[in-house]
């Protein structure tokens, strides 16, 4: 059986990357990411980048995020919109990493207009939303 959540808001893609990330308990860093479509069904496919520790620079990003942009025009999913997930190993809130992370990611899909979901984090005990307010907060 596939699993096709529906995702129409924050706490039906927080408990998505509940289901697909269980059972919790990492051995390296990793970014994770799905495509919604506009009806808010997740694409049956999700893509794990590994050994992925440090944010990636800007080069680097944008090249992810064109390369998904394409991905959505290929697959004729005009609209469609992007979700991430960063994983580590241990536990606690978010650190400097996590945040810039999902800073990263967040700006490098505004600089591309591909729509994006609020990046999570999952770690060995939980997983949680890294909301924008709280990106702002820890920046300045």
């Amino acid at each position: 059986m596939t699993f096709r959540p529906v995702i129409s808001s924050q706490a039906d893609l927080e408990a998505a990357w509940r289901f697909l990330m269980q059972p919790l308990g990492f051995s390296g860093e990793s970014l994770w990411f799905m495509l919604v479509e506009p009806d808010g069904t997740a694409v049956p496919s999700i893509t794990q980048i590994e050994d992925a520790a440090e944010p990636p620079d800007e080069e680097q990003l944008l090249s992810l995020t064109m390369h998904l942009s394409t991905i959505i025009d290929t697959l004729g999913l005009r609209g469609a919109r992007v979700a991430f997930l960063r994983s580590r190993p241990g536990g606690g809130g978010p650190d400097v990493r996590d945040r810039a992370w999902a800073r990263s990611l967040t700006a490098a899909c505004r600089l591309v207009g591909l729509p994006c979901e609020v990046v999570h984090l999952a770690t060995d005990h939980d997983v949680r939303p890294l909301p924008g307010d709280d990106l702002l907060a820890a920046a300045t």
